[in-house]
């Protein structure tokens, strides 16, 4: 190295010749035909002999020791310039290289990027492993295509690239970029393409660390085509990164909503606590006001009457009886108006007092409106942060069962000390909140750099160094309030030096301590010394009483005491890492001359490594001061907690409510007058004491009843009018007076202004203490009909928008002087008419508050576009627009501009986004030339109806929140294909019907409303896509017990409700709960309507359902047949208290019993628990245990189902009659029990109406005593497929007419003749028992059969008819006459007598296919039964007897079943009321 740098100028020029092949002899004829030069590898110490080279394109020097870059200037041609891996610390001498396009300086020592201006050619630049510590100089290089800055100590991108939109690709690997905001400065790059910030050839950058990293490049950079030197140009990865981060941008849409919704339910119990404190005022005032306003009546009248008798005394001179009579009349008068003159002073001073009070209620109202705000208001820019930041920055609020909360509780009490804050009156600390911030980012530099602290000691200091871990109180500057944007600086970017304040030893570092006097007493110093300069009357303790500490973790390193006389820096302490003071050696007055023990401990710390101060922990606290706060919830308190009491006023108020009767109590007392009640001629004139309409002046007609006033136009001359204190609504009816120059129409009920018309010459008009709420059309109803208006009074009216009520006002109504009894000063006025002029849409405004931006901004925000938008790029007033300009913008943003209509927007047909959030609106108009609109935003208005949309079809998000909205046009929603997001928070909707099409909704926001019915529900199960609802504050969570699992079982595809996530566990709880209930709701669904008094069947098979649950249940009186196969009901449920059901089908269920079992407490389900508390589900009532059951005599439980008649339970695994309880079914004609596991036929004997009884397919074996015991009605038993082998027992069954035993097995004979002693027999089936088996059947006997069954045929008249229909014929078909009906056997010698002796019975056929199919099967006959007894009886039987025809059954024609399915078809009922 040192040989080189000792070569002269020609050895190195000839080195540069002889590395290039060139001739150092012919270099000065050759030199300009060369355009390309290289060096590599020593040889070339400094840049020389470049003025040989003239037309040198292309200079490449690698790895030599050249520390400057100089002798350039000949090269005016070159175009690419390598100087890597030397030794350069400064970018110069390239001033003259204009034509420059590529640059290469990598691997060398330069600092800073400068003198770069002039090469506006420049297309790359490598700047790479450097020392570069920010990206400044490219402003002017237009043509950058290709930059590279890895490997520096980059840690900020800022707007330095802005200039430089050609770029194309960019490499910053290797730096310090560590906030994902740096990385958003990249969006303005429109070209670029190849973005590298994790390349494997250098170190990570920390931002790279982050979670959801490329997530966050990949949506805010959506052309970028290779990412860290990956391919990313698939059209998956960009749609995955954007659908990833929409999810985030709803998610936390969702939870800034909540908190919104959880202020203003906050400022509601604020709002509701302040007007229950300014009830007992505003009584008193309205008491107050209604005697003064007496009196001035009675006054008027005596001075009146005082003019009649001054007159006539001054006419007299002759002193008589009757003068000096009037005299003393007059003196006495005068007396009286002086004593009302007194009283009307006392009563104003009382009016006075109490107004003082309710605007002291108020000021305290607004003070923790205030506070509230102020809490919730950190809450939501920390959300926001969030959401930027991907989830790295992560907040969450403590409770007390979170340790940290009670850390950080605990903490605080520790360092507190009450001798410290004694003097300003502090007794003790509350802490309010506990917030927990976890900032990714600034946790990551701290333990990099508390690792390296570790790396560097030995294991037993390392334990030391952990022990330096300390947890301290960051103290703000006290001439600065802790202001909500320094303090979230501070906790997304930790404490940079841009960030610190004006002190001066904060320049180098940060000001921490150990104790809360420390941190807070030089700030209430401050404050109490300023309100002290300002001589402000407000509550001293207010100033101060809330505060904010940040705790932060902190590592104090190697610490030493700060010397006396020397300033706080890095240089005057080289090898520490921080420095303290203790509290005894501070020179603030505030802390001085205190003894207390606390002062040893308590110091002020120093640390200059700003990554070693970690914010964690953010706490709002409250003063104790002995005097105690002024607050809606303490201080007017007692009055509230007293007024359930029956003498509520004893507590605060009783001095002054006792001084208030004795001013009531005052003399004169006025002797209340009649109250009238309406107003005709003879009572308007004996009031006026006249008899002519027009020399009426006055009319007081304060006091009465009134709501009416009729044919006042008749007083021409009316110049005065009270109507105060009666019940007028509105005041259509004061019209036309062209003279009345006073009103006072206080202390009414007036909603309205309209009607109030032709009042020219009005000077004086009171209005307060009425319901006017619109303040737009009533102070236009004024200026339009009050021309000459001096004094209003518009107070207490609970108007919409009162914050700038007062500016509307004296702006519309030019005239007047005094508002509500204030004067109105030239500077309000100007003020008035500057507002004003502000509420209209002009060309100057739409430039102001415009953008035209074609796309809208990658930005991970929930904020509208349209703020964004023109937050981003305004249009200005500076734009001179062209004869096109508006249909440029795209982005219009009127927030807040007291507008009271949507004008001048019909040329703006490009506009994509808008908001007219927190106006005056009261109607959607103006914006039907605006049908691109994609996000309408109108938060904040007075809007009753949503209308004229419709078109709009291209509308993405529509928000509405705070408004008066009571509901929408029919199909507003319906052709809006792409709405995804719909917000209707905080308004008067009753209803969701119109939102069945909006099949693209993915959110809908609409808390805060009047839903109350479980029917709206239903109009939102089509939306598939919806995924996140809020239907907080809604009635119908109080209607709807178990409302959230109510709204997840019908709604399964949503992901969060009212601001919640759904967890799986509560899918699982929603389907337990509400999973197979048939209620009225999901019948309302299906019919379309909820008159339910129409439905007469109720036809619900194959749905699943558990239990019924139909309320209410006198809206179902009319059902009388239902159907309910194939479901899972375990019981009959809310079925039981349907009161005319007559046809009841629950075949293919799983029916235990009529009334549900109860499990003990401990076990009951979620459904189980429900069902205990509606008792329509059929659950809630008490269980009876089997034993007891088992036991329990049948005739004890009461009756129920009176109407039933029919009922089908076949193939229901039912095992025990007495448990099914069918014995309270005491009407019950027809009883289906097939296909069940029944092995006694028991529990039956109250039906002693039982016709027809069917227990076919189960496992009797035999009966018991009691199972016929009592007489009965039954007239057919069906027995088939059982396994019977006696027929004892049946003797009861003495009006028996048919019995079915086939399939059984009975194999003796003479088991049929038990059966002789039932008279009534007609019918009997014995086919496929045991004892027909094995008897041979010849020719000669099937044609003995033949011959019988064709003379059987001829005798059919004769046979009995069929009894009852099982069924109405509305039911499952009509009954027809039946026909002939021959049983399966001919009786042997004996049994003869069950029909006569003249009557000879045949079998019918057997198909045996249709057995148990369906309700009822055709009972098969066997002809093996025939032949059987035939046999007996020694008859022959024909051949042909086998091919039969079948003969049905009557019960088997009624029910005809659907033998395929097993299932009561649905055709089988009537078209009409068919569900």
């Amino acid at each position: 190295m040192t040989e080189s740098e000792n070569l002269n100028q020609e050895e190195i020029i000839k080195e540069l010749c002889l590395c290039n092949g060139l001739s150092y002899e012919m270099v000065g004829q050759e030199g300009s035909d060369t355009s390309k030069l290289e060096m590599f590898f020593l040889g070339y110490p400094r840049i020389v002999g470049l003025s040989l080279f003239p037309n040198l394109t292309s200079l490449t020097i690698v790895a030599q020791d050249i520390k400057e870059i100089s002798g350039l200037e000949p090269c005016l041609q070159l175009k690419e310039l390598w100087i890597a891996e030397c030794c350069i610390e400064k970018i110069e001498g390239l001033q003259e290289c204009r034509n420059l396009e590529k640059l290469y300086l990598y691997f060398n020592k330069i600092s800073k990027i400068e003198n770069l201006e002039k090469l506006i050619k420049l297309k790359v630049l490598w700047l790479n492993h450097n020392t570069i510590k920010n990206i400044e100089g490219l402003q002017t290089l237009k043509n950058l295509k290709d930059l590279n800055l890895a490997g520096n100590l980059i840690n900020s991108i800022g707007r330095c690239l802005d200039s430089n939109e050609q770029l194309e690709r960019l490499n910053l690997s290797g730096n310090q970029i560590c906030s994902f905001k740096e990385l958003t400065n990249l969006t303005r790059l429109p070209c670029l393409k190849d973005l590298c910030l994790n390349d494997p050839q250098y170190e990570t950058n920390p931002v790279c660390l982050l979670c959801n990293y490329s997530i966050h490049v990949l949506y805010h950079l959506p052309c970028l085509q290779r990412f860290d030197t990956l391919d990313v140009s698939a059209k998956q990865i960009k749609e995955l990164a954007d659908t990833t981060a929409m999810k985030k941008i709803m998610y936390y849409n969702m939870r800034i909503k909540t908190l919104q919704r959880h202020l203003n339910e906050d400022l509601e119990k604020l709002n509701d606590r302040k007007c229950k404190l300014q009830k007992l005022p505003e009584e008193r005032v309205k008491l107050f006001s209604f005697v003064k306003k007496t009196l001035e009546r009675e006054l008027a009248e005596l001075k009146g009457s005082g003019k009649g008798h001054s007159d006539g005394s001054n006419n007299s001179k002759v002193t008589d009886p009757e003068t000096l009579k009037s005299c003393e009349t007059v003196t006495e008068e005068l007396s009286l108006q002086q004593k009302i003159l007194t009283k009307l002073n006392a009563l104003n001073e009382r009016v006075t007092f109490w107004n003082k009070k309710l605007d002291e209620i108020e000021a305290i109202y607004h003070i923790e409106v205030k506070q509230k705000k102020k809490s919730h208001g950190l809450l939501i820019p920390l959300l926001l942060i969030e959401l930027e930041t991907v989830g790295n920055f992560h907040f969450e609020e403590g409770t007390r069962s979170d340790d940290w909360f009670n850390f950080c509780y605990e903490l605080i009490l520790s360092r507190f000390c009450a001798w410290d804050f004694r003097t300003y009156g502090i007794t003790g600390v509350k802490v309010k909140r506990v917030i927990k911030v976890n900032n990714r980012i600034l946790r990551l530099k701290f333990e990099e750099k508390f690792q390296k602290f570790l790396e560097n000691e030995d294991m037993h200091d390392s334990e030391s160094y952990r022990r330096m871990l300390e947890c301290l109180f960051y103290v703000f500057d006290p001439e600065v309030s802790v202001k909500k944007k320094h303090l979230l600086q501070i906790l997304e970017k930790g404490f940079k030096d841009s960030e610190t304040s004006k002190l001066p030893l904060k320049k180098e570092a940060i000001i921490l301590s150990n104790s809360l006097s420390i941190s807070e007493c030089p700030r209430i110093e401050f404050l109490q010394q300023k309100h002290k300069d300002e001589k402000k009357n407000s509550l001293k303790h207010q100033l101060f009483r809330h505060g904010i500490l940040l705790i932060t973790k902190v590592f104090l390193g190697q610490s030493v005491q700060a010397h006396e006389k020397e300033s706080i820096s890095q240089s005057n302490y080289p090898m520490v890492n921080s420095v303290f003071i203790p509290r005894k050696y501070l020179l603030n007055s505030v802390m001085g001359q205190r003894n207390c023990d606390c002062s040893v401990r308590q110091c002020k710390w120093f640390v200059f490594d700003h990554d070693l101060v970690l914010p964690e922990y953010v706490v709002e606290f409250e003063y104790i001061t002995m005097v105690k706060a002024p607050s809606l919830f303490s201080v007017f308190n007692n009055v509230i907690l007293e007024e359930s009491k029956k003498n509520p006023e004893v507590s605060v108020f009783s001095k002054d409510l006792k001084f208030d009767d004795e001013v009531i109590k005052m003399e004169p007392r006025i002797k209340a007058r009649p109250k009238l009640i309406s107003l005709d001629d003879k009572t308007i004139l004996s009031l006026a004491k006249t008899s002519v309409y027009s020399h009426i002046v006055s009319l007081n007609l304060h006091g009465n009843s009134l709501s009416k006033l009729r044919d006042l136009s008749k007083l021409t001359g009316l110049r005065k009018l009270n109507i105060s204190f009666n019940e007028f609504t509105c005041l259509d009816d004061v019209y036309h007076l062209y003279n009345l120059e006073y009103l006072d129409a206080s202390h009414n009920h007036v909603i309205t202004l309209e009607g109030f018309r032709g009042l020219m010459k009005l000077k004086h008009l009171d209005l307060s203490w009425n319901q006017l709420k619109k303040s737009g059309d009533e102070i236009n109803m004024l200026c339009k009909h009050t021309t000459s208006l001096l004094t209003l009074d518009i107070q207490h009216n609970p108007w919409q928008k009162p914050a700038t009520l007062r500016l509307s006002v004296i702006g519309r109504l030019k005239t007047l002087t005094h508002l509500n009894g204030v004067f109105i000063s030239e500077e309000e006025a100007t003020a008035a008419m500057k507002f004003i002029a502000g509420t209209r849409i002009t060309q100057l405004s739409l430039l102001r508050h415009s953008s035209t931006k074609e796309e809208r901004s990658r930005i991970l925000s929930i904020w509208p576009s349209a703020k964004i938008l023109t937050q981003i790029s305004k249009l200005g007033p500076h734009l001179h627009p062209s004869g096109n300009w508006y249909l440029k913008i795209t982005a219009l943003n009127l927030d807040g501009q007291h507008l009271f209509e949507i004008t001048n927007l019909e040329k703006l047909e490009n506009l994509k986004w808008a908001s007219f959030s927190n106006n005056n609106l009261t109607k959607m108009e103006g914006l039907e030339s605006c049908i691109n609109l994609e996000e309408l935003t109108l938060d904040g208005n007075c809007i009753s109806k949503i209308e004229g949309i419709s078109k709009m079809t291209k509308l993405t998000r529509l928000s509405i929140n705070n408004n008066l909205l009571t509901g929408w046009e029919q199909h507003t929603f319906d052709n809006m294909l792409h709405l995804h997001s719909l917000s209707l928070e905080n308004n008067r909707i009753t209803s969701l019907s119109g939102l069945q099409k909006s099949f693209t909704l993915v959110e809908l926001y609409i808390s805060n409303n009047y839903i109350a019915v479980n029917q709206e529900m239903y109009n939102l199960k089509g939306l598939c896509n919806l995924v996140i609802l809020d239907m907080c504050g809604n009635i119908i969570i109080w209607n709807q017990e178990n409302y959230r699992l109510f709204v997840i079982f019908h709604l399964p595809e949503l992901k969060a409700l009212d601001g919640i996530p759904i967890e799986p566990p509560e899918t699982e709880s929603a389907k337990d709960l509400f999973g197979g209930r048939l209620t009225s709701d999901m019948i309302a669904e299906r019919q379309g309507h909820s008159n339910f008094k129409q439905i007469q069947e109720l036809n619900w098979t194959s749905s699943s359902i558990r239990t019924v649950d139909l309320i209410p249940v006198d809206q179902f009186r009319n059902v009388c047949n239902v159907n309910l196969q194939n479901n899972h009901l375990t019981s009959f449920s809310g079925l039981i208290y349907l009161p005319n059901v007559k046809v009841l089908c629950l075949n293919y269920n799983h029916i235990e019993s009529i009334m549900p079992r109860l499990k003990p407490q401990t076990h009951l389900t979620n459904r189980h628990l429900l069902y205990q508390k509606v008792p329509s589900s059929g659950y809630g009532q008490q269980g009876i245990s089997k034993t007891n059951r088992d036991i329990m005599s049948s005739e004890n439980l009461p009756p129920i189902m009176h109407s039933l008649e029919v009922l089908h339970l076949g193939y229901n695994g039912i095992c025990n009659l007495i448990q099914l309880q069918l014995n309270r079914l005491r009407n019950l004609k027809f009883l289906f029990l097939q296909g069940n596991e029944i092995s006694q036929v028991e529990g039956l004997d109250n039906l002693v109406v039982l016709q027809e009884l069917v227990v076919d397919h189960n496992r009797i074996r035999s009966f018991n005593d009691s199972a016929f015991a009592k007489p009965s009605s039954l007239l057919a038993l069906h027995l088939e497929e059982n396994r019977l082998r006696e027929l004892g027992k049946l003797q009861s069954l003495v009006k028996l007419e048919k019995l079915f035993l086939g399939y059984n097995k009975i194999q003796d004979i003479t088991e049929l003749e038990k059966l002789d002693v039932i008279s009534t027999l007609r019918e009997l089936t014995v086919y496929g028992n045991p004892m027909l088996d094995g008897s041979p059947v010849n020719s000669d006997d099937r044609a003995k059969a033949e011959f019988h069954l064709a003379e059987l045929q001829a005798k059919k008249n004769l046979l009995i008819p069929v009894t009852h229909s099982p069924m109405d014929g509305r039911s499952f078909g009509q009954v027809k006459t039946p026909p002939i009906k021959i049983t399966n056997v001919i009786l042997p010698s004996g049994f003869s007598h069950y029909l006569g002796s003249d009557v000879t019975l045949t079998p019918e056929a057997e198909d045996k296919k249709n057995k148990n199919a369906g309700i009822l099967t055709n009972n098969p006959r066997s002809i093996h039964a025939e032949i059987a007894f035939r046999q007996l009886r020694g008859i022959s039987i024909s051949p042909s007897l086998l091919s039969h025809q079948n003969i049905a059954s009557p019960t088997a024609q009624i029910y005809q079943s659907n033998q395929d399915k097993r299932r009561i078809s649905g055709s089988n009922f009537p078209r009409s009321n068919r569900m």
